[in-house]
C-alpha cells in the first residue's frame, strides 16, 4: 500500500529533474564524469544511490566529497540517529552497510525513496562490497536468504568485505535453515574472511544451532556433500583436496614402513633396540606428513600434542626414550599405535571414500551431537581423574606440568568431545569469539572446552554472563590445554558472570599462570555464590604456585563485593613487570593499611604501569593514599570513580588535590565521576591551569557531580581568565560532563559550553536531572 501511494503522489519538480538525469545517464555516463567540478557538484544531488556509487571516482578526481549527500540520504531514507554518529568517518560505508541489512531483513522497501528506485540498481548486490560487519536474528531468516541460488553472487562479495558476524534473538530452527546456516559459516568463515563471531541475548539457546555454530567457527566441519552448494560440491573443499590428495611417494613408503614395523611388533614385543627406533623413526615421520588426514585428525585430538607429554615423562625423572621392547608401554606411543592400525588398510580407503558420494553427509545431527554427546561416567583424562579432580588439578598445577582434564586427555570410554572430529576437515577459524548472555550448560560447557583446547588461531575470547557457575573449571580446562600448544595466540580473554565461583583474584592467578603470554585479562562478577559465601579466600595450593613472568599489560578486575587482599594479588603483579593498565572495581578494604600496602607493591612491580583506576571503591578514609597516587611520576591516566573521595573530606584536602595536580607534569588524564564535587569543588578545579601550574592535563572528567548551569559557567570565566594570564598556551583539550543537572537553567548551560567550547572537546549529554534527584537524595 505504501508503495501504490507513492507512485501515486505527484513528484516534485525536484523529483521529475532527477528521474530525468538518470534516465539520461546510461548513454552520457562518462562523459557526465568529465563536467568541471562545479557542474558536478550540482548534478551529484540529483542521482540515484547506484548513479552516486559509481561517481564516487570521477567526484574524487574533481575535489569533492559526496559524504554530505550519503548522510542526508541517512536522514531521509533510515529517519534515526545512528548511534556514535560523532566518530562515523565514511558516511557512504555506514549507509550501504546499514542498507543492506534493512533490505536483508525486509525493513526497508526500496521504493520509498525515489534515489533507491534504479533499473540497474540490485540492493544486495550493489551494497554487499561495502558490509563489513552483519547481524543475523530470529529464525535466521537473513542466512536462508543469503544462502539462496539467487544471491550466489551477493554471497561471493561478502566473502570477501565482511569481517564480523553477529547473532541476536535466535530461536529455535529446523533442518532446512541449519543447512543454509551451514553454508553461510563455511563460505563466510571457512573460505571467507570473517574473523569474529559474537552471539548476543539467547536466554534459552537450541543446543543443536549452538554448537553447530561454535564448531563452525573453531573451524571444525565435516567433509562430502554436507558442503556442497545446491547439489554441487564446495569448488573451494575440491581444489583443497586434490591438492591434498597429491602424496608423495616417499610419503606412502613411510606409511607401509610403518605398517610393516607394526605387524612385527605385534608378533613380536621384543625386538631390537634398533629396529624400535626404526619403527619410531617411521611412525613420527608418518605423523609429521603435513598432507596425512591422519595427522589432522590426531591434531584434533591431542590437545597438547606429543611435546608436552614427552615433556612431562622427562620432568618425572623418565629416560626420553622407553628403550627396547618398551615401546608399547609409553602412554602417548600406545595410544597412537591404537589410531594407527584401523587406518591402515581397508579402512583407511574407506575413510577418504567418506570424501565422495558414499558419505552420509544430510543428517546435521550426527556432526553436532558427535561434539557435545555426554555420558554419565564423568570427564575422564589419561590419568583416569574425575572433572571435580581435573579443575583442582588445574588451579594448583604449576606451568611445567602435564595438561590434564581437557578434550585431548579423554579416554575413547568417555564424552566424545574432540575425538569425535575426527571425520571433521580442519578449515580457517576466526580469531575472536564473543558470546554475551548466553547461558552454557554442562553439555555445552564441554563442546567449547574441546574447540578451545586447538583453537590456535584465537586471539580474543570473550564470556559474558553465560551462567557458567562451577561449569568454569571445564571451560578453564579447554583453556589450559590451548596454553599448552607452541602455537597459541590467544592474547585477550574476557570473563564476566552474576556469580563467582571461585574468589576473583584466585581465578586470575590462575589464568594468567597458565597463560603468561595474555596481553588482557578482565574478571568481573556481580555477586559472590551464596554456596561458596562460607569459602576460604585463596586456595592455598593454587597461592603457593610460582607464577611465571608474564606478558600481561592490562588487568581489570570486578570484585562482588570482596575484600581485596594485596597478598593474594601480589604474585601477579611481581610476575606481570610489563602492566600498563590496572582497574579494580568494587572491591572492599579490609583495613586502613591495605590501600597503601597495594600502592607500595605497584611502586615496586610494575615500573611501566601508565593508568590506574578504581571504581566504586570507598576511599573517603584513605586521603593520604589519593594524594600519593596522584604525585606518582609514571603513571599518566588516574581515575577515581564513584570513590566518595569528598565524602568526609575538608577544604584542605581539596586545596592539596590542586596543588599536587599543579606539580604533576606526566598526568593527563584525570577521572572523577560520581565524586559529589558540586559547584564549589568544580570551580576550584579550574586553578589547575593557573599561571603558576606545571600540569599537563589534558582530560578532565567531572561526570555525575551534581553541578549546576551557574557553577559550571563560573569555572568556564575561571578557566578562560587562566588561560589569558598564560597567553593561550594551555594543553587542556577534553571536559566530559555527563549526567549533571545542567538542565535547570537551559540557558545560562548554553552560554557556558558555548563558551567552554572555544576553549576545549567538551562531550555532555541531555540528561533529566530531576528524574534521577530521588535517587541521588536516597543514595546520600
Amino acid at each position: 500500500p505504501e508503495a501504490a501511494m507513492a507512485a501515486e503522489r505527484p513528484r516534485s519538480l525536484f523529483e521529475l529533474s532527477a528521474a530525468a538525469v538518470s534516465r539520461s545517464m546510461g548513454a552520457l555516463e562518462r562523459d557526465v564524469w568529465a563536467l568541471p567540478g562545479h557542474l558536478l557538484r550540482g548534478l551529484l544531488p540529483l542521482l540515484t544511490i547506484f548513479r552516486l556509487e559509481r561517481a564516487e571516482d570521477a567526484a574524487r578526481r574533481a575535489g569533492l566529497s559526496t559524504q554530505p549527500i550519503w548522510r542526508k540520504l541517512w536522514d531521509d531514507v533510515m529517519k534515526t540517529r545512528p548511534p556514535n554518529s560523532e566518530n562515523i568517518t565514511c558516511w557512504r560505508k555506514k549507509f550501504l552497510e546499514t542498507f543492506f541489512s534493512n533490505v536483508l531483513h525486509g525493513v526497508l522497501d526500496i521504493s520509498s525513496d525515489w534515489r533507491l528506485n534504479d533499473r540497474h540498481f540490485s540492493p544486495l548486490l550493489h551494497s554487499s562490497p561495502h558490509v563489513s560487519q552483519l547481524t543475523l536474528c530470529n529464525m535466521l531468516q537473513g542466512a536462508v536468504e543469503l544462502a539462496a541460488q539467487h544471491n550466489h553472487k551477493v554471497l561471493e562479495n561478502l566473502a570477501g568485505s565482511l569481517r564480523i558476524l553477529k547473532f541476536q534473538h535466535l530461536l529455535s530452527s529446523d533442518q532446512s535453515i541449519r543447512r543454509s546456516l551451514v553454508l553461510l559459516l563455511h563460505r563466510l568463515i571457512h573460505h571467507g574472511s570473517v574473523s569474529q563471531v559474537s552471539m548476543y541475548s539467547w536466554p534459552v539457546p537450541d543446543t543443536v544451532l549452538l554448537v553447530l555454530i561454535l564448531s563452525m567457527s573453531a573451524g571444525f566441519w565435516r567433509s562430502g556433500n554436507a558442503l556442497a552448494y545446491h547439489g554441487s560440491p564446495c569448488g573451494l573443499c575440491r581444489e583443497g583436496d586434490k591438492a591434498q590428495s597429491q602424496e608423495s611417494v616417499q610419503e606412502r613408503g613411510e606409511r607401509d614402513c610403518y605398517t610393516e614395523r607394526e605387524g612385527s611388533d605385534c608378533e613380536n614385543q621384543k625386538e631390537p633396540p634398533r629396529a624400535t627406533e626404526e619403527a619410531d623413526a617411521c611412525m613420527n615421520s608418518a605423523l609429521s606428513s603435513p598432507r596425512s588426514p591422519l595427522l589432522r585428525n590426531q591434531a584434533c585430538e591431542e590437545a597438547s600434542g606429543e611435546v608436552p607429554c614427552e615433556h612431562t615423562c622427562i620432568q618425572g625423572g623418565s629416560s626420553p626414550c622407553c628403550g627396547s621392547g618398551q615401546l608399547s608401554c609409553h602412554p602417548i606411543l600406545r595410544k597412537t599405535r591404537r589410531r594407527l592400525k584401523p587406518a591402515v588398510g581397508r579402512k583407511r580407503r574407506c575413510l577418504r571414500q567418506s570424501r565422495g558420494p558414499c558419505a552420509d553427509p544430510e543428517d546435521l545431527y550426527d556432526f553436532v551431537f558427535a561434539v557435545a554427546r555426554e555420558d554419565n561416567s564423568g570427564l575422564l583424562d589419561k590419568t583416569g581423574t574425575t572433572e571435580g579432580e581435573n579443575a583442582e588439578n588445574w588451579t594448583s598445577s604449576s606451568p611445567g606440568s602435564s595438561c590434564t582434564g581437557h578434550a585431548g586427555c579423554k579416554k575413547r570410554g568417555g564424552p566424545a568431545g574432540i575425538f569425535s572430529l575426527k571425520a571433521a576437515h580442519r578449515f580457517r577459524s576466526v580469531s575472536t569469539l564473543e558470546l554475551f548472555s548466553v547461558p552454557l550448560n554442562g553439555e555445552t560447557c564441554r563442546t567449547l572446552s574441546n574447540l578451545l583446547s586447538s583453537w590456535v588461531s584465537l586471539e580474543n575470547l570473550v564470556l559474558s554472563y553465560n551462567g557458567l557457575d562451577a561449569n568454569i573449571s571445564c571451560i578453564l580446562s579447554g583453556l589450559r590445554a590451548l596454553s599448552c600448544r607452541p602455537d597459541c595466540r590467544l592474547r585477550v580473554l574476557r570473563v564476566s558472570d552474576v556469580f563467582s565461583h571461585m574468589p576473583c583474584l584466585e581465578l586470575v592467578r590462575c589464568i594468567v599462570s597458565a597463560f603468561p603470554q595474555l596481553h588482557t585479562l578482565s574478571v568481573s562478577f556481580d555477586l559472590k555464590n551464596q554456596l561458596e559465601g562460607n569459602r576460604p579466600e585463596g586456595n592455598p595450593r593454587c597461592s603457593e604456585a610460582e607464577i611465571p613472568e608474564s606478558c600481561l599489560e592490562q588487568l581489570e578486575i570486578r570484585f562482588p563485593r570482596e575484600p581485596l587482599h594485596t597478598m593474594f594479588l601480589l604474585p601477579v603483579l611481581k610476575a606481570s613487570k610489563s602492566l600498563q593498565q590496572l582497574s579494580l572495581d568494587s572491591a572492599t578494604l579490609p583495613c586502613s593499611q591495605e590501600l597503601g600496602l597495594l600502592l607500595e607493591v605497584l611502586k615496586e612491580c610494575t615500573p611501566d604501569l601508565k593508568k590506574l583506576s578504581f571504581h566504586d571503591v570507598n576511599l573517603a578514609e584513605h586521603q593520604k593514599e589519593v594524594l600519593l597516587l596522584l604525585q606518582d611520576p609514571i603513571l599518566q591516566e588516574i581515575t577515581f570513580s564513584f570513590c566518595r573521595l569528598f565524602e568526609s573530606s575538608t577544604a584542605e584536602f581539596l586545596s592539596e588535590i590542586i596543588n599536587t595536580v599543579k606539580r604533576n607534569s606526566s598526568l593527563k588524564s584525570l577521572k572523577l565521576p560520581g565524586n559529589r564535587l558540586g559547584n564549589q569543588r568544580l570551580v576550584a578545579l579550574a586553578d589547575i591551569f593557573s599561571e603558576d601550574s606545571s600540569s599537563s592535563l589534558c582530560q578532565l572528567d567531572v561526570s555525575s557531580n551534581c553541578i549546576k548551569p551557574d557553577g559550571l559557567l563560573e569555572f568556564t570565566k575561571k578557566l578562560e581568565g587562566h588561560i589569558q594570564q598564560r597567553g593561550g598556551q594551555i594543553q587542556f583539550t577534553h571536559l566530559r560532563l555527563f549526567q549533571n543537572w545542567l538542565d535547570q537553567d537551559a540557558e545560562t548551560a548554553q552560554e557556558a559550553l558555548q563558551r567552554l567550547k572555544a576553549v576545549c572537546s567538551v562531550v555532555n549529554d541531555s540528561w533529566d536531572s530531576s528524574q534521577a534527584f530521588a535517587d541521588y537524595i536516597s543514595v546520600m
